[in-house]
């Protein structure tokens, strides 16, 4: 069987292989064992790339060389080396993530900090809004902002939107609320999101409103609204715009009520 360029590209980008190690990880699978020397001549790779290619993965759990002479490899299962990857993943995730608390503390931080706030104060009122494409950013930047809250904020969101905002924020509500920070939720339920309204209500105060609008304000600073509707747009194609204006902030929420 042989896999078509597209499938090999993919399963690149999946495991994180070069080239040349996904032709000799594919052919090996293919014969279950093989030396070398027949895995350059089946994957097409040069003879003298092959044991590097092989070396390299061996130590990322793909193959394994079997005892004995001539020197032979075996192909790990793909579920094993799926399971292996995640793990991996999750490792490589915890050190990053203990870098960039590291981070936090340092005395680089500290630099970047100043570099900003020198760089703000240059920054004409006008210029401090933007354009946040796609979802994934959107609900970044609404993170970002809960994160930032020191008093309040204000989310209003549509009924459809509800499970897609929350399960985004979640982690962030919660630590604004341990921080003493209120966070209000101005929705409208429905049966569909009745039980999940009442998971949020453990975490963030629950406004009744029937709004349709896609808005967070915080601290009466930030405002981020959204300019399509939730249910009709592609999360790839989602347009939110931020600002920061307390003479904005402070508009909306007398207009929602808070």
């Amino acid at each position: 069987m042989v896999l078509s360029e597209e499938t090999l590209a993919k399963l690149r980008r999946m495991f994180g292989l070069n080239l040349y190690e996904v032709r000799i990880w594919t052919a090996l699978l293919s014969r279950g064992k093989s030396t070398a020397g027949e895995l350059s001549e089946i994957a097409n790779v040069p003879r003298s790339r092959t044991y590097d290619i092989l070396e390299s993965l061996e130590k990322k759990g793909f193959v394994m060389m079997k005892m004995g002479k001539p020197i032979q490899y075996l192909a790990i299962p793909p579920n094993e080396v799926i399971e292996r990857a995640k793990a991996n993943l999750e490792k490589e995730k915890k050190m990053k993530e203990k870098m960039l608390d590291e981070l936090k503390k340092s005395k680089e931080m500290s630099e970047l900090q100043l570099l900003f706030k020198q760089g703000i104060e240059y920054i004409d009122p006008l210029d401090l809004s933007g354009v946040v494409r796609g979802r994934e950013n959107i609900y970044a930047r609404l993170e970002a902002m809960i994160n930032n809250s020191k008093k309040h904020v204000n989310i209003v969101v549509p009924p459809s939107e509800v499970k897609d905002k929350f399960e985004a924020v979640k982690k962030a509500i919660e630590k604004a609320k341990k921080r003493g920070v209120k966070v209000n939720i101005i929705t409208k339920s429905t049966p569909e999101n009745k039980d999940l309204i009442q998971a949020v209500a453990k975490m963030a105060n629950i406004k009744e409103k029937d709004l349709n609008a896609r808005i967070a304000i915080a601290d009466n600073k930030q405002v981020l609204f959204m300019l399509l509707p939730h249910e009709e747009v592609h999360p790839k194609y989602d347009v939110g715009v931020w600002v920061q204006s307390e003479l904005f902030a402070n508009a909306l929420n007398k207009m929602i009520g808070q």
